[in-house]
């Protein structure tokens, strides 16, 4: 509303300085015309509008410096309001940088923590590949002796038939010695007709190792395979030779191959040393495949086991029903004792009651009575005499 008022003022001093200035110049050029009076009229007008405008100038000042307070005020309101608005908008942005900053930290933190974990991991399982790498290495020079590989194939051996069949003598023995003097590495105990098995224990690994090398040439390895086959052929010919003896063993032997990858490599790639081994009843296996065959013969030989139970129980229930027989004949006798002896004393009371009644009655005096203890006794004989 100020504002109105104070353009509304300017608009009517600018209306009033317009006026003087035209006043002026017609004075000045209608100078020589003007009576005396006019001049005089004219001085008083200028005398009242100089009046009139120092006036207004004194309220414009007055309004400009009123509006100038007020403006000032609002102008400082405004600024508390927006500096209030202005903090509050900070406040709210810096808790929200604060939560995403803690937030970001925490899952830093849990990243940094996770990376931690998994470098140490990787750090112990790095630890363990060089350990299971120098385990190798040893292993493989442990292997380059044919006697120590044979005996690490029985005591792998060994390990098998203990953990399966566990310390049951009556299903297998260890370093069996056959009627021909030879020893097997062990025999399976199996149910007729397989009867006695032989395990015996060839690991053809140097020929192997040169055949699957890849560093060698072409020629080089088909040598290799080539005397790799005739070292199996050859183990194959002397279990077969020592340990498939008639009358004493089964007609079938157990060749057995410590590393599953020779069995593999025999069993993916050379049909013709699986078929030359069936050939002479002997059956190659690895560990996997003989934990497999020595399951099914216990099996095998429990089923049996139960059946001889079961015929022993079935024998056992007929003795016991001929007891049973004889024992319900027997009751039945006792119990026809026991109703006639029943009887027998139903009546040793009944006369009893009837010699105790006739004393009394003869100490009383009572020899009626006596008369009518006779005509119930014929009664009763009679009674007796139609059951």
């Amino acid at each position: 509303m100020e504002d109105y008022i104070i353009i509304g003022l300017l608009a009517i001093l600018v209306v009033l300085a317009i006026y003087i200035i035209i006043v002026m110049h017609k004075s000045k050029n209608n100078k020589i015309d003007m009576s005396e009076d006019q001049r005089e009229n004219q001085s008083d007008l200028k005398i009242y509008f100089q009046k009139e405008y120092g006036e207004l100038k004194f309220e414009m000042g007055k309004l400009f410096s009123e509006a100038n307070k007020s403006n000032q005020n609002d102008l400082n309101t405004f600024k508390d309001h927006m500096m209030l608005h202005i903090d509050r908008q900070m406040k709210e942005i810096n808790d929200r940088v604060e939560n995403r900053l803690g937030e970001g930290f925490k899952k830093t933190e849990a990243t940094f923590v996770n990376v931690v974990e998994r470098l140490s991991k990787i750090d112990e399982a790095q630890k363990k590949i060089e350990s299971l790498s120098t385990e190798v290495v040893s292993l493989n020079t442990l292997l380059t002796d044919k006697k120590t590989r044979g005996i690490y194939g029985e005591v792998q051996l060994y390990s098998l038939l203990s953990a399966v069949l566990g310390d049951n003598k009556e299903l297998y023995e260890k370093q069996k010695t056959m009627s021909n003097g030879f020893i097997a590495d062990a025999v399976v105990y199996a149910p007729d007709p397989i009867n006695m098995v032989a395990i015996d224990s060839k690991f053809p690994l140097d020929n192997y190792k040169r055949m699957v090398n890849r560093a060698l040439g072409d020629a080089d390895r088909k040598t290799a395979e080539k005397e790799f086959k005739n070292d199996v052929k050859k183990h194959i010919n002397d279990i077969k030779n020592k340990y498939i003896i008639f009358n004493e063993t089964g007609d079938q032997a157990f060749m057995f191959i410590p590393a599953e990858a020779i069995f593999a490599e025999i069993s993916a790639y050379h049909d013709d040393l699986i078929e030359y081994a069936s050939k002479n009843k002997v059956w190659l296996v690895s560990p996997t495949t003989l934990i497999s065959t020595l399951t099914m013969i216990q099996l095998v030989v429990n089923n049996l086991e139960r059946d001889k139970q079961a015929k022993v129980i079935i024998e056992e229930l007929a003795k016991l029903g001929e007891e049973f027989k004889r024992y319900t004949d027997r009751w039945d006798k006792l119990k026809r004792s026991i109703e006639s002896v029943s009887k027998t004393a139903d009546q040793v009371h009944t006369t009893s009651s009837k010699i105790n009644r006739r004393f009394e009655h003869i100490s009383s005096a009572k020899f009626d009575l006596i008369e009518e203890d006779e005509v119930e006794e014929i009664e009763e004989e009679i009674e007796d005499t139609d059951n």
